[in-house]
């Protein structure tokens, strides 16, 4: 792996770190690293996706690239950490506890389809992340989703769910888009 990927979770857990005691990431620090990893200066979205013993602790990411690589884990960290609504704060006693987990992700594209038939056809099952929109609604599931659910029908039925759709959505014929995500966990 190249060693821009590699910094990833280490400035991840950084950030949390320094969030726990109130501390934003130091700019010397930032730049150091911008003149180490130049790559990291690209914008890109991410997601990053913490567990603790294989559990979901938070998860919070970009679908889209809006700004450098290494901000976006900066700020998509704190948020996974201490923002996601599904859990509280993450506490200064599970810190040492967490897995992070970073997904740098391609640019979502298109996935036009005829019917759910034709769909359940064009997806690829661990390949594909996935973004459904309608309606003004929309949610996604990464790649790494279809590790707990591996069955197309439960899939898009918690996917719908997740955008506040009714669970048999695709028959809305919701607008689709595909991207893929690298994982990229610590040491």
């Amino acid at each position: 792996m190249e060693p821009w990927k590699a910094i990833l979770p280490r400035i991840a857990r950084r950030s949390i770190e320094l969030a726990l005691h109130g501390q934003s990431f130091p700019p010397a620090q930032h730049e150091a690293l911008l003149r180490e990893y130049p790559e990291l200066a690209q914008q890109r979205a991410t997601f990053v996706t913490l567990t603790i013993n294989g559990r979901l602790r938070g998860c919070i990411g970009s679908i889209l690239p809006r700004r450098a690589l290494i901000d976006d884990v900066i700020e998509n960290a704190r948020a996974a950490a201490f923002k996601d609504p599904r859990f509280p704060p993450l506490s200064p006693e599970e810190f040492p506890r967490i897995a992070i987990e970073i997904s740098l992700l391609t640019l979502p594209q298109p996935l036009p389809y005829e019917d759910v038939a034709d769909l359940r056809r064009k997806i690829r099952p661990g390949v594909d992340g996935v973004i459904i929109r309608f309606d003004g609604r929309q949610a996604t599931f990464l790649p790494s989703v279809w590790e707990q659910l591996p069955d197309f029908d439960r899939f898009f039925e918690h996917l719908c769910l997740k955008a506040g759709l009714p669970a048999d959505c695709l028959r809305l014929h919701p607008d689709v888009h595909v991207y893929r995500a690298e994982k990229i966990t610590e040491d």
